[in-house]
């Protein structure tokens, strides 16, 4: 998988991807990261990246010279995604297909934004990480390349886990899980979880992440068109957990 960042602080992209799952996928040679300074496209002696506004405005927009002239040099894996609020919300599912790909580019805004000649004639399409205004794309770059690497064949240690996690194939959150010790300050782990039967404890797995996709995120259970009547008998069979 290779994924190519343009952005003005790489070192702050290549910084977090240095560790933790990511370092070991760069290591492995699972993942390609390659993060592109938009400032060694600049030609003036200040490296100058941003500019202010024609017609005014608050703020400093990224200019399109460097934008273009550092892609153009690195011929990065397209699609080419432009980080900004006023994109397509990245969900899981776009995850799962960008780890399919093969790979991908992000740029990252910064100040205002960037001119939009470069969002009409160089990137392929925006993204939004959240309904939320970031100083820069960097931390919302460092998001997207977590969300998508894991989901690379090798990533992870258990195959299982973006099958069982939240919004994983069955379309839920996933559900409270417990370890050592049993018994916390009197609070106690499940009796099921803890009784070796193993079938009791899939259902009660299940209801409980039905439980709390209900109560957090009905919107999923919209999506899946409600739920089945086995479903709703599990429900039933299990009541929910406690919470604050």
């Amino acid at each position: 998988m290779r994924i190519d960042v343009f952005t003005i602080f790489p070192g702050l992209v290549d910084g977090f991807c240095a560790e933790s799952l990511l370092g070991k996928a760069r290591t492995s040679g699972l993942l390609d990261l390659r993060c592109h300074d938009l400032r060694a496209h600049t030609t003036d002696v200040h490296r100058t990246v941003d500019d202010s506004p024609f017609g005014g405005g608050a703020g400093m927009l990224l200019r399109p010279e460097p934008i273009f002239a550092s892609v153009e040099a690195a011929g990065p894996p397209r699609p080419l995604f432009l980080l900004g609020p006023g994109g397509r919300r990245f969900d899981q599912e776009h995850a799962v297909e960008l780890a399919a790909s093969g790979g991908f580019s992000l740029l990252c805004g910064r100040y205002e934004g960037v001119d939009h000649r470069v969002r009409q004639h160089l990137v392929d399409d925006e993204l939004s990480v959240g309904d939320v205004v970031l100083s820069g794309g960097e931390v919302a770059a460092c998001l997207v390349i977590e969300a998508v690497t894991r989901l690379v064949d090798g990533a992870m240690g258990n195959a299982e886990s973006p099958v069982t996690e939240s919004f994983g194939h069955a379309g839920l959150l996933e559900e409270p899980q417990f370890t050592r010790p049993a018994d916390f300050r009197g609070w106690s782990v499940p009796e099921v979880l803890r009784s070796g039967d193993h079938a009791r404890i899939e259902r009660w797995r299940r209801a409980q992440a039905l439980h709390r996709t209900v109560r957090d995120r009905p919107d999923l259970v919209d999506a899946r068109g409600g739920l089945s009547d086995d479903e709703l008998e599990l429900l039933e069979e299990f009541p929910p957990l406690p919470y604050p």
